[in-house]
């Protein structure tokens, strides 16, 4: 089965949990702008050098280079028969810049997750993780700040998507394995099952 799925939601939402689960159940890659800025940030590869200023700030890459990293990804051969995108895209510049590669390869997005949980539920989720994993990047100033940007930048694609009729939203709240249940749920209709 083919399937191309965009999971949005607030960062802390369970998205990158989620994503992977959900390209397990669908046999496709999953897609992680984060994970892939991360990693090249660990490596101290030259896109690492460029990100790390953006993610120590809490603000977002741009778009230009976000745009190349996940075009040079989706033209990877285990992408061609659909993939789970997680973290892109994150505003209309990115919609469009994903509309034209998938256009450009005769492709549309089946659907479109919103991954629905409260700010302060979120705050809450982050800050742990960054006790548990380490991660410099989950401080309160930088939750706040990456939030903001959420709901000012990529909040307003849900009507995008919605106009589209392929957005789908889902509440985050509950234990993972419902979460996912409920995901695989909200995707059957645009897929056919």
């Amino acid at each position: 089965m083919s399937v191309r799925i965009v999971l949005m939601g607030p960062p802390g939402a369970g998205k990158g949990t989620q994503a992977v689960r959900l390209a397990s159940r669908f046999a496709v890659p999953t897609i992680s702008t984060g994970d892939i800025f991360r990693a090249n940030v660990k490596n101290s590869t030259t896109l690492g050098k460029q990100v790390v200023e953006c993610i120590d700030k809490g603000l977002l890459v741009p778009d230009q280079l976000t745009n190349a990293v996940v075009a040079d990804r989706l033209a990877q051969p285990d992408a061609a028969s659909g993939f789970v995108l997680d973290g892109y895209p994150r505003n209309p510049d990115q919609v469009a810049a994903l509309d034209q590669f998938l256009a450009d390869r005769d492709v549309e997005l089946d659907v479109v997750i919103e991954i629905v949980v409260e700010a302060e539920e979120v705050t809450q989720r982050m800050l742990r993780r960054a006790q548990v994993e380490g991660r410099t990047d989950d401080t309160a100033e930088t939750i706040a700040e990456r939030l903001a940007v959420y709901t000012a930048q990529t909040e307003p694609l849900a009507e995008i998507y919605v106009n589209r009729g392929i957005l789908a939203q889902v509440d985050g709240l509950a234990e993972i394995d419902e979460v996912t249940e409920r995901l695989v749920a909200a995707v059957d209709p645009f897929v056919g099952g």
